[in-house]
């Protein structure tokens, strides 16, 4: 497999003002040399059916093996040597490879990904991991751009494959045989319902409560808390869903119990009898762990409750990647970082008086969520166009669905939902 290539080559189709290194393509001839070796060693390992083009194939395969398809070999492999996984990912954005089955093939890669490269060849790691820049640090500074590069893309972009409630996280569903999620498109809004109605039971939301939301969506659940009674404080960063939030409350006739405010978690006063917030802890970023806890313990009501839904990882894999820059970052979600459960509990208890006090997951529900959105993602890809986001944008959503998906698939990633509450108040 050659990994010869011009330093000059620009990506084809790929727009440099808009994805600069998409469109460059590196030229490390030695690094390109050490991706191939490894490649051959991930397709022998892992089974895979790398395909190269004119039809060839670099090693057998099973039947069924999850696919590889390489179209310009040498642009991938020096986009890998330079920068790992993230260059695996710009090569997708690129065009370089694809798969006719891409969360298959995620799949088998998330699956214990700390054995794809040999133990002895570890050090490489330090050639291409760069750790998050500090423009990207959510300080109170830098939050709204990151959440404005993310969710102030286009409300129009988020409706094309949400369903009507527009709930942005992992909806619960009915169960069959073996607690399998029966999943369909036509039962997704009853799933996001069931979601968010157990975490406003978990919080004790009825008639006259005081609740403050972190993290608005586009509006989902003020609007169910605000109809049990509930009076709603919900926050906010994205002028775009703040617009749209505010529009559907108006709508539904309950502007008198839910007020969408445009603030800092970290600037929210008051007190409130709960508190819930769902898969906005993953946007704190590890240094702003204790102030975040420390907020909830601050506006919490004596006897009040907090839900949280959380999406997680093992406590291991959150350590190792905690400074590692990964393409998530680069593209989808700036200045993030995925939790533990262990974190959670251990911040809280260190820093707060507070305490996890019952934890459930629900992965599986949230790989069928994301199978569910990307598949309507990819039905749609011509309104997508039309809304003006062009070829490299829609592979980049869908690699990030699909390696979301794969996520939980393989079990490297979870979601929880956690409910903590005072010392003295845990029941």
């Amino acid at each position: 497999m050659t990994t010869t290539l011009p330093p000059t080559r620009p990506a084809p189709g790929v727009d440099p003002a808009r994805w600069p290194d998409v469109a460059r393509v590196p030229d490390v001839p030695l690094r390109a040399a050490v991706a191939a070796r490894l490649l051959r060693r991930v397709a022998s390992r892992r089974g895979l059916r790398v395909e190269l083009p004119g039809g060839r194939i670099l090693r057998p395969a099973p039947p069924g093996a999850p696919v590889l398809r390489l179209h310009r070999p040498g642009a991938f492999l020096h986009r890998v040597g330079e920068s790992g996984l993230i260059g695996f990912g710009e090569a997708y954005q690129a065009g370089d490879w694809d798969s006719p089955d891409l969360v298959a093939l995620l799949t088998e890669l998330a699956t214990a990904p700390e054995t794809l490269v040999p133990t002895g060849a570890q050090w490489l790691r330090r050639l291409y991991v760069q750790r998050p820049p500090v423009e990207e640090l959510a300080t109170t500074v830098n939050a709204r751009s990151n959440v404005h590069r993310h969710y102030d893309l286009s409300n129009d972009l988020f409706a094309v494959f949400l369903d009507p409630t527009m709930s942005y996280s992992s909806a619960i569903f009915p169960t069959g045989p073996g607690h399998r999620p029966l999943a369909a498109w036509n039962g997704l809004a009853a799933a996001q319902h069931r979601k968010i109605d157990r975490l406003l039971d978990l919080a004790r939301v009825g008639p006259g409560t005081r609740l403050l939301e972190i993290g608005t969506g586009w509006g989902e659940l003020a609007l169910r808390a605000a109809a049990r009674g509930a009076h709603v404080v919900s926050l906010t960063l994205s002028e775009e869903q703040a617009t749209l939030a505010r529009r559907r409350i108006a709508e539904a006739g309950h502007t008198d119990r839910a007020d969408v405010r445009l603030c800092d978690y970290r600037a929210v006063e008051g007190r409130y009898d709960a508190v819930v917030s769902v898969e906005m802890i993953e946007a704190v970023g590890r240094p702003f762990w204790p102030a975040y806890f420390a907020t909830l313990d601050r506006v919490l009501a004596p006897g009040g409750r907090v839900a949280l839904q959380a999406i997680t990882m093992p406590h291991a894999r959150m350590l190792a990647s905690s400074r590692t820059y990964t393409w998530i970052l680069k593209y989808v979600f700036p200045g993030g970082l995925i939790p533990s459960l262990r974190a959670i509990e251990e911040t809280a208890a260190r820093r707060t008086r507070l305490r996890v006090v019952g934890a459930d997951a629900y992965g599986p529900h949230y790989a069928e969520t994301l199978r569910l959105w990307r598949e309507r993602f990819t039905e749609r890809s011509s309104q997508v166009a039309a809304l003006g986001f062009d070829d490299v944008f829609r592979r980049t959503w869908e690699l990030y669905l699909g390696y979301s998906e794969a996520g939980f698939r393989s079990g490297y990633l979870d979601v929880h939902q956690v409910l903590l509450a005072r010392e003295q108040g845990a029941p």
